[in-house]
């Protein structure tokens, strides 16, 4: 009911991640980021926990192959959960249990990993790989975006895709961007498409507004001089 795609940037140093399901809100669940540090996806039978441990645990200098395996070695009820971790070097890992739904398969290329459950096709997550670095040399975002496409394009998942959403994270100590449709009933992966060209033309302005107020553009609000 998932498929996610995690990368990291290497011309920005950026991470980000995008996932869609056919449930509601899978990115509150799902989807992790931390700057400097990395991505994890954590979903099938989803254990949220999962993600900021496995950040803590390349925070903490491990690659993200040791990283999961640390994950495996303790997490319950391993054979639910479906994995994809990056890390700071662009490494990628990840592992699907024996009890993932359905169709199931993960994918991994330079700096990226794609990973889905109950797909109606199972090379959806290498159209989205594919669909990544065909894209090179755009913003992250946009290559997020197409790899979205791209899975839709390839069959997607079993049931409709009703919740997707993105976060990418630069160097602030908070996301850049975390974009939501948590429910749709037609093509939420079309309105996370029009809501990133709308946050792209603003979000460098709001880190200015956080970082240095004084110097930020104007709010472009009525009342604002």
């Amino acid at each position: 009911m998932t498929f996610s795609i995690s990368a990291r940037c290497p011309d920005s140093g950026m991470f980000g991640i995008a996932v869609a399901s056919s449930s509601a809100c899978v990115a509150a669940r799902c989807a992790h980021a931390r700057s400097g540090v990395g991505v994890v996806a954590t979903q099938n039978i989803t254990d949220p926990r999962l993600g900021p441990k496995g950040l803590d645990l390349m925070a903490a200098g491990l690659s993200a192959e040791d990283a999961l395996e640390k994950l495996k070695a303790n997490a319950p009820h391993l054979d639910y959960r479906q994995l994809a971790l990056v890390d700071a070097e662009g490494r990628t890992a990840s592992f699907s249990g024996a009890n993932t739904l359905g169709t199931h398969r993960v994918a991994s290329g330079n700096g990226v990993a794609a990973a889905g459950n109950l797909l109606s096709y199972s090379r959806v997550p290498d159209a989205m790989v594919a669909a990544f670095e065909e894209s090179a040399g755009l913003h992250l975002g946009e290559r997020l975006i197409a790899a979205m496409r791209a899975a839709e394009a390839a069959g997607g998942e079993e049931g409709p895709v009703h919740s997707v959403g993105m976060i990418l994270v630069r160097a602030e100590e908070w996301p850049l961007a975390d974009l939501r449709v948590d429910w749709a009933d037609e093509d939420p992966i079309s309105e996370l498409a029009s809501l990133w060209e709308r946050w792209k033309e603003e979000m460098d302005a709001y880190i200015s507004r956080a970082l240095n107020p004084s110097e930020a553009p104007s709010y472009g609000v009525p009342g604002d001089p």
